[in-house]
């Protein structure tokens, strides 16, 4: 080992800042890019990880103690990353599959960051012996995180999910409850290896805050993660640890048992039942869980297909169309995750990214308790923690800093137990006038164009999409020259653009602020786009359903009904694509087809009104109303049912004795508006029938005066005066 002078200063140092930078991630909110939760965290995460890198590289190059060692973590970590390189390559979406989109930012690239970290973190962390301060860094940033969502919880602050379920500065409930659980336990480890008893009970009293904090981002599977990792934890202590830790450990385990006990048998109490987290929790059971087991069954369809080589990261939505559930229609139309990890890591991968996935945990497990470096409560808590994060994967897709806890525990351990390579020591190291003249010269260029391709042009495309969706001083022209830029950037997120392109351009050719030209320009430009979209990746349903909307709002219904069609084709138990083909199908006046469209919606989802309105409004503009009546009694017990789509319907078919029912209905309410008043008189109109038309507007008028001048002119026009 020789001195590295200078060059190993600077490399050391900015290595470390750039390490120890790493968990302040979970406070950037990029408010000024698309997804802000996301995208801020994940460009700051990926520039550090790569200037950290190419730091450590630097200094294995002029200090042997930086070099790389050899453990079988390491070794499962490069099998996982490698393989996932062959299966994203073999994905649908490659280029989705490597790059990701805004909203997820992961794919292998993210993975080969990750990869990167694993090594850096363990080289540098273990040569300058800073892993305790690297985990008590990670817990101030934590302290933050906490406070925010105290304030959140006091009502100071605002929810960003808009809803009860804290989310801090991840903008996710889940997510937090991630990071909480990890902190908990990396925590409880410290302050049991702590000398300072004051730093030691604030360990102990923070961790015992961020589990109460847990509880309140209502992530059930992370609750279920924390309670049996504390319990393993207990449980370690008690089989391996002294007479008087054992003693404490057995009085852990009754208070769990206690706790949890308690909680089973009060959870129908009011005390429970009126608290919103409590009974959230309180909730947990198998059949409360069917959505996420149909998902994973559909999954499991997927990799029978593709057991091997998977369907790339990104690349569940295809699996989720071609076998999709109509159990599911109510859910969310479009699931990217599984919603398990584990899973998830099967279905991108086959059935050896799972392996591999799985390889990581156990090589974790197994030299965790091989390693003579780590104390035994260190091994009990790390290990406990990683249980907790496998069983909050069981219910829950991973994120961003998930992943960095996992690869910096990896890490950790592999720093304790790694061997030196021989091939790696026996290499001379740089001299120091080479790491001055060389070395850090030619890391700058590489570092700087790592951020640069890597980076700069994503994180210009996300601030560019925002200010295209904003209001431009240069008026709706403006919006789109900025959309005709972003378009002709990066692949990287290019459907994410061209969907909230579509969006832009439905908005503009409906808003009465625009031109004709900006409007048809908006149109075109959306449709253009899109169709690349279909052409590059036809087996999307998704990508053909956008590619419709834009014939649609181009007002060009055929070719709509084509892509709706195709998406049928590739996702054909899917109600919604059968709703659309109908409602065009109506608008085309092929009521017969309409029919056929909105029954086998029906058909496929019996159990959902909403489809079984569908059904009837098609059946009544077929003139089939022997049908519609059968299923309006079977559903709703009555043939008087009140529906906007029956309304239309009963119009289209001039059924006015229906038609004029359901507005007399309507109208007869004690909180029937005017409007809903002048509907009826108007579906009297429309029957003829101008004497009950009349009264009804008299009616009207000599109950609310204000509405007479309105009264009037309907009058006028009904006398055909």
């Amino acid at each position: 080992m020789q001195s590295g002078g200078t060059a190993q200063q600077v490399a050391r140092w900015v290595a470390l800042g750039a390490l120890f930078l790493i968990p302040l991630a979970p406070l950037v909110v990029a408010n000024s890019y698309f997804f802000p939760f996301i995208t801020g965290k994940a460009f700051y995460l990926r520039i550090l990880i790569e200037i950290a890198v190419v730091a450590w590289v630097v200094l294995a190059l002029l200090d042997k103690e930086y070099r790389p060692r050899f453990s079988w973590i390491g070794a499962a970590a490069i099998g996982f990353v490698v393989w996932m390189f062959i299966a994203d390559a073999f994905a649908l979406n490659a280029v989705k599959a490597f790059w990701s989109n805004f909203e997820r930012m992961e794919g292998w690239m993210l993975l080969v960051h990750l990869l990167g970290l694993f090594f850096a973190m363990s080289a540098v962390l273990r040569a300058e012996k800073k892993w305790r301060a690297w985990f008590l860094a990670s817990l101030g940033v934590a302290v933050i995180i906490s406070g925010y969502a105290l304030l959140q919880l006091n009502g100071s602050l605002a929810i960003h999910q808009g809803s009860v379920r804290i989310d801090a500065t991840l903008g996710n409930s889940a997510y937090l409850a991630i990071y909480f659980l990890f902190n908990i336990f990396i925590a409880l480890w410290l302050a049991l290896t702590e000398k300072y008893s004051w730093l030691k009970w604030s360990l102990i009293a923070f961790a015992v805050i961020e589990t109460t904090l847990l509880f309140y981002t209502e992530t059930r599977g992370t609750v279920i993660g924390l309670i049996l990792g504390l319990t393993l934890a207990a449980l370690l202590t008690a089989i391996t640890a002294g007479k008087s830790a054992r003693r404490g450990a057995v009085g852990a385990l009754v208070l769990i048992s206690i706790i949890v006990g308690g909680f089973y048998l009060s959870r129908d109490s009011s005390f429970v039942q009126n608290n919103h987290a409590l009974q959230r929790i309180a909730s947990i059971s198998l059949a409360d869980g069917q959505t996420r087991f149909t998902i994973w069954s559909m999954a499991f369809e997927g990799v029978r297909e593709r057991p091997v080589i998977g369907w790339g990261q990104e690349g569940f939505n295809y699996v989720f169309n071609k076998y999709y559930d109509p159990s599911l229609y109510n859910q969310e139309p479009w699931f990217d995750r599984a919603h398990n990890a584990f899973i998830d890591w099967l279905t991108a991968g086959g059935v050896p990214a799972l392996l591999l996935y799985l390889s990581l945990f156990g090589t974790a497990f197994a030299l965790l308790w091989k390693s003579p470096e780590l104390s035994r409560s260190e091994r009990t808590l790390l290990t406990a923690a990683l249980v907790g994060y496998a069983v909050h994967n069981v219910f829950v897709f991973d994120n961003l800093y998930s992943y960095i806890y996992f690869f910096a525990i990896l890490a950790l351990i592999d720093s304790q137990v790694a061997r030196p390579i021989e091939w790696f020591e026996k290499a001379p190291e740089l001299p120091p006038l080479y790491g001055t003249t060389y070395a850090l010269p030619i890391a700058a260029v590489v570092a700087g164009t790592l951020i640069w391709f890597v980076n700069i042009t994503g994180m210009q495309v996300a601030a560019k999409l925002i200010a295209a969706l904003s209001p431009s001083p240069a008026g709706v022209s403006g919006n789109i020259a900025i959309f005709e830029d972003i378009v002709t950037r990066s692949p990287f997120a290019l459907q994410e653009v061209r969907e909230q392109l579509v969006s832009f351009a439905a908005s503009v050719a409906q808003s009465s602020q625009a031109t004709n030209e900006e409007k048809q320009k908006a149109v075109m430009l959306a449709f253009n786009e899109m169709q690349k979209q279909v052409t590059a990746y036809p087996l999307d349903a998704r990508e053909h359903l956008q590619l419709s909307y834009v014939y649609r709002v181009a007002g060009d219904n055929a070719n709509a009904l084509k892509e709706v069609q195709a998406a049928i084709l590739l996702s054909p138990k899917k109600e919604g694509f059968w709703t659309e083909a109908g409602t065009i199908e109506w608008n085309l006046g092929d009521m017969k087809a309409a029919q056929e469209s909105f029954n086998t919606a029906y058909m496929l989802g019996p159990q959902f009104q909403n489809l079984a309105l569908y059904a009837i409004a098609g059946n009544i503009a077929a003139g089939d109303q022997d049908s519609a009546d059968t299923i309006m009694l079977a559903v709703f017990g009555t043939t008087n049912v009140d529906s906007d789509l029956l309304s239309i319907a009963y119009y289209r078919a001039k059924d006015w004795p229906r038609l004029i029912g359901i507005w007399k209905s309507r109208a007869e309410r004690p909180d029937a508006t005017i409007e809903t008043r002048f509907s009826l008189a108007a579906a009297y109109y429309a029957a003829g029938d101008k004497t009950n038309a009349i009264a009804t507007i008299n009616v009207i008028v000599a109950r609310y005066p204000e509405a007479a001048a309105s009264g009037a002119a309907a009058i006028k026009e009904i006398e055909g005066k």
